[in-house]
């Protein structure tokens, strides 16, 4: 890949991964393209990206526009004289002017196994389907959303007590041995991309944080997935005294069914949920505000049997 001139695309740590193994493996992007810095924390002071922050340690060159619909931003795109542009996870549409421009196209490094989970959040809508397996394809991007043509998929199994964030890393990592491994074949012309089966498109739509509301009407499964993919992210959470609890860990068990909502038991182990089916055993709550506790010592500061959640 000597002389090979690469753009990189990416904004969050899924795409720091890609970035990180590239350069790690001599492929150095001649310039980053990321979002603009946001407003973080109480203070709201304007915080980087990581692969900002990873680009300026390896002195690449960052550019932030706030949209790539800019006449301005592909003529200086012009100016890198790109062979490709790999995106991972950068946060922005890329319209047909931007896809042209590199010799050699954009290559898009997606945490789903193509066709199934195109779109914002795949890694959630995995966990939330009850998925047994996902992975990371490498596509050609085109004007149509996660549409492209795939070069390759790498899938792995989903564990069934695995959170969103511990899959997200998993599927990061993966994603960048993916780069190393197969990015000298398609730029050689040797690795020819595949066409995805329309028919089984399925598509993740970006998560609000109202997804995230705990209803007891739902089983005990499909919450006990809600909890996992929701995790570290908006946080799964229940009413109880006016304040929304967050959920971050839970299970299942087997006790006396009430009616959904209904504390069942609280104690030591967990505190025992009835839902429209089976029991959730929620471990690790969250009032606003504070740290995040045992179910255990949470059950030591209220009195809970019999109460019914919101």
């Amino acid at each position: 890949m000597s002389g090979r001139r690469i753009l990189f695309a990416g904004t969050p740590d899924f795409a720091l991964a890609s970035l990180r193994a590239l350069c790690e493996s001599g492929v150095v992007p001649v310039a980053v393209y990321t979002q603009p810095d946001r407003p973080a924390g109480r203070g709201k002071k304007l915080k980087s990206s990581p692969v900002k922050e990873y680009a300026q340690g390896r002195n690449i060159e960052v550019r932030q526009p706030d949209s790539l619909n800019d006449k301005d931003v592909a003529s200086e795109m012009v100016e890198f004289d790109a062979d490709l542009m790999i995106v991972a996870a950068y946060g922005l549409i890329l319209p047909q002017a931007i896809l042209d421009l590199p010799r050699q196209g954009c290559l898009n490094v997606h945490a789903s196994l193509l066709p199934r989970w195109r779109g914002a959040a795949p890694i959630q809508a995995a966990i939330l389907a009850g998925d047994e397996e996902t992975g990371i394809s490498l596509m050609r991007m085109t004007a149509g959303l996660d549409s492209g043509p795939v070069f390759t998929r790498q899938s792995f199994q989903i564990s069934n007590t695995e959170s969103a964030g511990e899959l997200h890393d998993r599927l990061a990592m993966l994603g960048g041995e993916m780069l190393c491994e197969y990015l000298p074949g398609i730029l050689k012309g040797d690795l020819e991309g595949e066409a995805q089966d329309e028919s089984l498109v399925t598509y993740a739509r970006k998560i609000t944080r109202s997804d995230a509301a705990m209803n007891w009407r739902m089983s005990a499964t499909e919450l006990l997935r809600q909890v996992r993919a929701y995790n570290p992210a908006p946080g799964a959470f229940f009413g109880l005294d006016g304040e929304q609890v967050k959920c971050w860990s839970a299970t299942l068990t087997d006790v006396q069914r009430e009616d959904a909502g209904t504390v069942v038991n609280a104690g030591r182990d967990g505190i025992d949920v009835a839902c429209e089916e089976g029991v959730l055993r929620m471990l690790e709550v969250q009032r606003p505000g504070r740290g995040r506790v045992s179910a255990g010592e949470f059950a030591d500061q209220k009195s809970l049997p019999g109460r019914r959640l919101k």
